[in-house]
């Protein structure tokens, strides 16, 4: 099976939820991720997931192609944005939305932005956790 995760920018949820599907993973399931435009790769986001032992720093911030959807067996959407923008699904492609606040958009002290981008992440590993579990289980639905 091959998940792509897509976001706004490609640049801190999608990116996190692909190291860790990676992670967990490992070689039994495809994963990628991309966004509506690519941002690039957020320095915080990489930091927070340095600190689990989750390296993303040689993953990719791309922008969202038709390859990218025929590719995959199933797409999540990691915020609102993407889940409005991303164009419909081919046929027997399975979609699910996680509604996650974009931590880059945090305004405070870098101790209050870290917070979000830390809970942000823990949701993000939490929600692929029960993914990876669902996937094993057959328990997808279209």
């Amino acid at each position: 099976m091959n998940v792509l995760f897509v976001c706004t920018g490609n640049a801190c949820r999608s990116q996190m939820a692909e190291g860790f599907l990676r992670q967990l993973a490992g070689d039994r399931l495809g994963v990628d991720s991309a966004g509506l435009e690519a941002h690039g790769q957020n320095p915080r986001a990489i930091g927070v997931m340095d600190d689990l032992g989750v390296d993303i720093r040689g993953q990719q911030s791309t922008t969202l192609t038709d390859a990218h959807l025929d590719w995959a067996d199933l797409v999540v959407t990691v915020c609102g944005d993407a889940d409005e923008s991303c164009p419909i699904v081919p046929p027997g492609t399975l979609k699910r939305h996680w509604g996650l606040p974009d931590p880059a958009r945090v305004r405070g002290s870098e101790e209050q932005i870290m917070t979000a981008f830390r809970a942000v992440r823990d949701d993000i590993r939490q929600r692929v956790e029960a993914l990876v579990g669902d996937i094993d289980g057959g328990n997808l639905e279209r």
